[in-house]
Parts: structure tokens; C-alpha cells; sequence
């Protein structure tokens, strides 16, 4: 009997062992399987830190965008008022049929149509890129088949949209002229006729 309590007494202490090993590897393993989960929790975390951090950069470069487009236009808006002031000052020293023309070339001048802005910054944008090109004395002959062209220096966003708003508005204003002309030659020609 004593020989049986002696068996069960020591079995006991071996089970004690056998379960604080289970346990301890119990242990391990979570904590290896929270070891993993926290890395790659890092890890995403430091891709969202990234992300975050390129939005900003985009954000500042929108705002930088938009505050110099915001100055060009008021920029562009107070010339065209001082233009028109100019052009109200003298208007009343022309000829009746002098001044005709002119407030018809004002009207047109004022009517802008979005077609007519796709295609002045399309060719304002092919200027620049031949400039460029020529800038760089690039051959204008066409490339290879499976050749990529150069690429051209980086011109800054907001510096580009300037430039093309202030591009913009001095094609608009000599197409006009040209418009003005050929219609002053028109009427002249009309009133030779008359006469």
C-alpha cells in the first residue's frame, strides 16, 4: 500500500511536469503567434505612415497649385479690368464706325468657349514640348520600334499651369487681334465698295 501511495506520489509530480511543459510551450507559441502579428501590424503600420505621409506631399503641391492659380487669376482679372478701362477711355475718341468695330471685337473677345480653350492649351502644350525638344537639340525623326523617347526635364506643376494660364491669355488676345484686323480689313473693304 505504501509501495501504491509511493507510485502515485511520484507519477503525480511527473504529470505537474508534463503540464507546466505544456504549458510553457503553450506560451511559446502564442507568443511567437503574437510576436508575428504584432510585426505585421508594424509593417502595415509603417506602409499606412508612408501613405499618410505621400498624401501631405500631394496635399501641399494641390495647395501650392491652387494658391498660385488663385493669384493668376485675380492677377488676370485686374488686367482685364484695367484693359477694359483703357479700352472705355478711348472708345468715345473714335469714329462712330471705328467704335462699332471695336465694341463688336470687345464682344467677341469676351465670348470664350471651351473648345476654343482645348485647343489653345494643345497648342500651347506642343510649343512647349518643341521647345524643349529643340532645347535638348533632340532628333525630331521618329524612334524605333520598342525605343522610348527621353524624357523631358520636370517642369513644376504649378509653375507649368501658370505659365499655360499666361500663355493661354496672350494667344486668346492676338487671336482676337487677328480677328479685329480681318474684320477691320473686311468693313474697310465694304466701305471702299460704298463709296
Amino acid at each position: 500500500m505504501q509501495e501504491l501511495s509511493l507510485m502515485g506520489s511520484s507519477h503525480l509530480p511527473q504529470q505537474l511536469k508534463f503540464t507546466t511543459s505544456d504549458s510553457c510551450d503553450r506560451i511559446k507559441d502564442e507568443f511567437q503567434l503574437l510576436q508575428a502579428q504584432y510585426h505585421s501590424l508594424k509593417l502595415e503600420c509603417d506602409k499606412l505612415a508612408s501613405e499618410k505621409s505621400e498624401m501631405q506631399r500631394h496635399y501641399v503641391m494641390y495647395y501650392e497649385m491652387s494658391y498660385g492659380l488663385n493669384i493668376e487669376m485675380h492677377k488676370q482679372a485686374e488686367i482685364v479690368k484695367r484693359l477694359n478701362g483703357i479700352c472705355a477711355q478711348v472708345l468715345p475718341y473714335l469714329s462712330q464706325e471705328h467704335q462699332q468695330q471695336v465694341l463688336g471685337a470687345i464682344e467677341r473677345a469676351k465670348q470664350v468657349t471651351a473648345p476654343e480653350l482645348n485647343s489653345i492649351i494643345r497648342q500651347q502644350l506642343q510649343a512647349h514640348q518643341l521647345s524643349q525638344l529643340q532645347a535638348l537639340a533632340l532628333p525630331l525623326t521618329p524612334l524605333p520600334v520598342g525605343l522610348q523617347p527621353p524624357s523631358l526635364p520636370a517642369v513644376s506643376a504649378g509653375t507649368g499651369l501658370l505659365s499655360l494660364s499666361a500663355l493661354g491669355s496672350q494667344a486668346h488676345l492676338s487671336k482676337e487681334d487677328k480677328n479685329g484686323h480681318d474684320g477691320d480689313t473686311h468693313q474697310e473693304d465694304d466701305g471702299e465698295k460704298s463709296d
